[in-house]
C-alpha cells in the first residue's frame, strides 16, 4: 500500500508519537478480521482497522486509556462477539493490546504480496490501474519505455517504476507464477511482450488489452509462431470481470484489478 501499516508504526515510532499497537492475537468462528490484522491507536488518531463497529470501539478506548496510563505490558482480552458484545458474528477473539516500541515493530511481519505483477504500460489505464494498486499488498513492476508517460509524482514503495527498451526483456526477470498486463501504446510492441510471457508458460496470469478481435488476430499470429494451443487458451482478452461495462480507465481499472484478486485467492489459499 502507498503507506503500509507497518511503514506508518515505524514513521510514529521514529517521531517519537506516543501509541498503542493493537493486534488480533487469536480467532475463531466468524469474526471481522483475522489473526495477525493490526490497528495503531495514538491520543488524537488511528491507523489501520479490526474491523470497525463496537468491537473496535472498546478496542480504541481501552488502548487510549492504557496509554493515558502509561500502561507498559501487553494487555490480552478474549471476546465473545455475540454474548459480549452483542453482535451477529458467532466468533470470538483475543486482543492484544500493548505500546508501539521497537520490540513490537522487530516482532512484526511482512506482509506478504497478494500476487506478483509486471504491467506493461503507463497510458491511461495503466495509470488508473496502478493508483487501486497502491491502496493494496502487491509487488508491482510498472514497465514503459517511455520515461514521460509515468505520472510526476512518485509511486507507493511497492510500485517500482522501470524504462526500458526494449521492454519485452523485462519479461524473464519476473519470478515463475507472476501475473502479467500488457497494456502498451502499439499492437506491435503488445504483440512481442504476450510471445514473451507465453514462451515462458509458468505465469499465474495474462491479460492482454483488447476486443475479442484483437484476441483473435493474435492468437493466429502466435499460432503461427509456434505456441501450442493450450498455452494460448490462457490468454485473457479482453481483460476484467464481467459485468463491469464501460470503457472509462477507471472502470476498466476496477474490473482488471478484481480479476487479479479472484486469480490471487485460489493460490494465497
Amino acid at each position: 500500500m502507498r503507506d503500509t501499516l507497518k511503514h506508518q508504526a515505524r514513521a510514529w515510532l521514529d517521531s517519537g508519537r506516543p501509541a498503542m499497537l493493537v493486534q488480533v492475537l487469536a480467532h475463531r468462528g466468524s469474526v471481522p478480521r483475522e489473526a495477525g490484522t493490526r490497528m495503531l491507536v495514538a491520543a488524537d488518531t488511528l491507523a489501520g482497522t479490526i474491523g470497525g463497529g463496537h468491537l473496535e470501539l472498546q478496542a480504541i478506548t481501552r488502548a487510549r486509556g492504557q496509554l493515558a496510563a502509561r500502561v507498559a505490558e501487553p494487555q490480552d482480552q478474549t471476546i465473545a462477539l455475540g454474548p459480549t458484545l452483542g453482535q451477529c458474528c458467532g466468533g470470538t477473539l483475543t486482543l492484544r493490546t500493548a505500546p508501539l516500541d521497537a520490540a513490537a515493530l522487530a516482532a512484526w511481519p511482512d506482509e506478504a504480496p497478494l500476487f506478483t505483477l509486471q504491467l506493461y504500460g503507463a497510458g491511461h489505464v495503466g495509470r488508473a490501474i496502478v493508483r487501486l494498486l497502491e491502496t493494496l499488498p502487491c509487488k508491482v513492476q510498472w514497465i514503459d519505455q517511455r520515461e514521460d508517460e509515468f505520472p510526476g509524482q512518485p509511486s507507493a514503495p511497492h510500485i517500482q517504476r522501470l524504462c526500458v527498451e526494449p521492454v519485452q526483456a523485462e519479461v524473464r526477470q519476473a519470478p515463475p507464477g507472476a501475473c502479467f498486463l500488457v497494456l502498451t501504446h502499439s499492437h506491435d510492441l503488445d504483440q512481442a511482450i504476450t510471445e514473451a510471457i507465453l514462451r515462458r508458460a509458468d505465469f499465474a496470469y495474462l491479460g492482454l488489452i483488447g476486443s475479442a478481435s484483437k484476441r483473435a488476430r493474435f492468437l493466429q499470429r502466435l499460432a503461427q509462431r509456434g505456441i501450442d494451443a493450450a498455452t494460448l487458451a490462457r490468454l485473457t482478452c479482453p481483460i476484467g470481470v464481467p459485468g463491469i461495462t464501460g470503457k472509462q480507465p477507471e472502470l476498466i481499472a476496477l474490473a482488471v484489478v478484481a480479476q487479479l484478486l479472484q486469480v490471487a485467492a485460489p493460490r494465497r489459499a
